[in-house]
């Protein structure tokens, strides 16, 4: 069954797992208790600060307590949604300002425009928010890459390690899973989506296997009409 859309991973993927470390991560732990504290009120945000006292059982915490609990999340990398969607916020504004600018491997530039121009639907699933997502492509240092995507799909949709999860996308989509190949640095997320019935791809940037799939160490060599 040929493949018709093209699912992609970002941190480790497209872009440097660096990138988000060493730049986003800092970036947000910088700027979120201000940002938190002059727009707690706003709808949006306070729905965030809401689930943040849910998901740490603290229903009665203040707004410095839920601060301190976001950056503890930050500290050990929780994918926790509540976190991803206010990090989205504070990264956009640092987009909007032009003080950060999102890194895209210029193989990945290349076989995300030549795929479009293919017909492949392209699409992103990644732990950051759907909202952090468009902005790594829709600011980044290629230029704005955003209209080469037909959708994104964060954490909402599950974990990244669970099949059900690519279950949930593959219906999305609206194609059989063997249509869709999904592309990521992580075999237990492979392993996952493979387990769904999609076709699976590793990217390895620094050289090595992903056990039990195909493995490349650049996009310039994923030819999705031969897998």
């Amino acid at each position: 069954m040929p493949i018709k859309a093209i699912l992609t991973d970002i941190e480790g993927t497209t872009s440097a797992v660096s990138f988000v470390f060493d730049v986003l991560f800092p970036y947000a732990a910088k700027h979120l208790p201000e940002f938190v504290r002059q727009h707690a009120a706003r709808a949006d945000v306070a729905e965030q600060l809401s689930a943040v006292r849910r998901d740490s059982a603290e229903p009665d915490a203040d707004v410095e307590r839920v601060i301190a609990i976001l950056l503890s999340w930050i500290a050990e990398d929780r994918k926790a949604t509540p976190l991803k969607a206010l990090q989205g916020m504070v990264w956009e504004q640092g987009y909007q300002a032009g003080q950060l600018k999102g890194h895209v491997y210029l193989d990945a530039v290349e076989a995300l425009k030549r795929w479009h121009q293919e017909g492949y639907q392209l699409f992103v699933y990644s732990s950051g928010s759907i909202q952090a997502q468009k902005l790594i492509f829709g600011c980044s240092e290629a230029g704005d890459l955003s209209p080469l995507f037909s959708g994104y799909f964060d954490t909402t949709s599950g974990p990244k390690r669970e099949a059900q999860s690519y279950q949930r996308i593959t219906q999305a989509i609206g194609l059989e899973p063997a249509q869709i190949l999904f592309l990521s640095d992580i075999v237990e997320e492979l392993d996952a989506a493979r387990t769904a019935g999609m076709a699976t791809c590793g990217l390895a940037r620094e050289g090595g296997e992903l056990a039990g799939h195909l493995t490349v160490d650049s996009f310039a060599r994923i030819n999705p009409s031969t897998l």
